[in-house]
């Protein structure tokens, strides 16, 4: 397996800005892709965080299991990590995020009141990966088209100040990763999920572990999907002969390239199906978790 990584120039320096402004805000949002909670969280910035109030906002949320994601939110329960798993295009969205502040931050905000202080704005840090669909959950936050949204990686490449209300305000950050992923299975879940440049990974190595999984938790719609019989899917036939026999499904001959970028679409899109990448058991060693 080639190695993915990706951390130029503009993550470097926004990486840096977001240690120099953690001081002005009271509280990270930190958004993860519901399909790969814990692939998608950032170790740079949570060293950048220290000690401040962390609330992380699963976003995706129609693409991903949700039967797996009930175990992300028990997990993080667990770990007494506040987490709200959302529909960008719910009109609840916003009411939800400001009361969950309100509750992270009960404790700071009485006693600024018991001090006499007027009663501000919570001010808030937006951070994700790239292409993790911070853009589109701040634009229903305000309510307005004040972030520009795409479903590339890097759309939003400087710091903004976001006002969602009178009772929250939301500091905007570019997408970034980190300089070093802990294995290249991150590096390729991140690149099947869309948060790394098309242009900058091997298309089969990151099909290939998007076949290997749907067979091991969902054969049935990579069947139907490519129209594969029970013979092709035979535990006996590698991944690599299934990858070969998809791509003369689709009539690409020996463009595996192409097959790749199809299958690679496909799952992005939700057209194998809601699709988690990873449970608590398999990413932290723990006991299955019920």
């Amino acid at each position: 397996m080639a190695t993915i990584q990706w951390f130029p120039g503009h993550m470097a320096k926004a990486l840096r800005q977001i240690r120099e402004q953690m001081s002005l805000v009271d509280i990270v949002f930190e958004l993860i892709d519901a399909r790969i909670p814990y692939s998608s969280q950032n170790p740079e910035v949570k060293k950048a965080m220290g000690q401040k109030p962390h609330l992380l906002i699963m976003t995706k949320m129609d693409l991903a299991d949700p039967q797996i994601i009930s175990q992300w939110l028990r997990f993080f329960e667990q770990q007494h990590q506040p987490v709200l798993a959302l529909d960008s295009r719910d009109n609840k969205v916003r009411n939800k995020v400001i009361k969950t502040s309100q509750s992270i931050l009960s404790e700071q905000l009485s006693k600024s009141i018991d001090k006499g202080m007027k009663e501000t704005a919570i001010k808030a840090m937006c951070v994700g990966v790239p292409n993790v669909g911070k853009s589109t959950l701040l634009n229903h936050l305000v309510s307005r088209n004040m972030a520009l949204t795409g479903n590339r990686p890097g759309v939003t490449t400087g710091q903004q100040w976001l006002r969602s209300s009178a009772e929250l305000e939301l500091l905007d950050t570019p997408g970034i990763l980190w300089p070093k992923f802990e294995d290249q299975t991150t590096g390729v879940k991140l690149a099947l999920t869309g948060a790394i440049k098309d242009s900058l990974y091997p298309k089969d190595d990151v099909a290939l572990f998007a076949v290997h999984h749907l067979r091991q938790c969902n054969a049935s719609i990579l069947q139907e999907r490519y129209h594969l019989t029970n013979d092709q899917l035979a535990p006996e036939n590698q991944d690599a002969d299934v990858l070969l026999t998809i791509t003369s499904k689709l009539g690409f001959k020996d463009d595996y390239d192409r097959a790749s970028e199809r299958i690679i679409f496909d799952l992005r899109k939700g057209k194998l199906g809601r699709v988690t990448l990873e449970t608590p058991a398999e990413v932290l060693g723990e006991g299955s978790i019920d």
